[in-house]
């Protein structure tokens, strides 16, 4: 599903015109990322939460070039669902 049909189905659901709808989905979106970029997590209750996880420093190879590389420890985002969630899925999606 693409966010373009996420906002046709909220605007199809809820009435709203297709337009404000796609403003807040944006502003939902954008509120989350800024949220991350300053260090924080966001916990949706019952959905789940967007947390930044940290990789440790590791060894990689560069195979064309047959040689070891460092790769940095750093950061990234990511979902963890909500248990509720994952079990809904685990039962409805075959």
């Amino acid at each position: 599903m693409t966010k373009a049909e996420i906002v046709a189905d909220i605007a199809n659901k809820t009435g709203i015109e297709k337009v404000a709808v796609q403003a807040v989905v944006e502003s939902f979106m954008e509120s989350i990322k800024e949220t991350m970029v300053n260090g924080e997590n966001v916990y949706l209750r019952g959905f789940g939460s967007f947390i930044i996880k940290e990789r440790a420093e590791k060894t990689g190879r560069n195979i064309s070039k047959n040689t070891t590389i460092i790769i940095p420890a750093h950061k990234i985002p990511a979902f963890k669902p909500a248990k509720s969630f994952v079990n809904q899925v685990k039962e409805n999606v075959k």
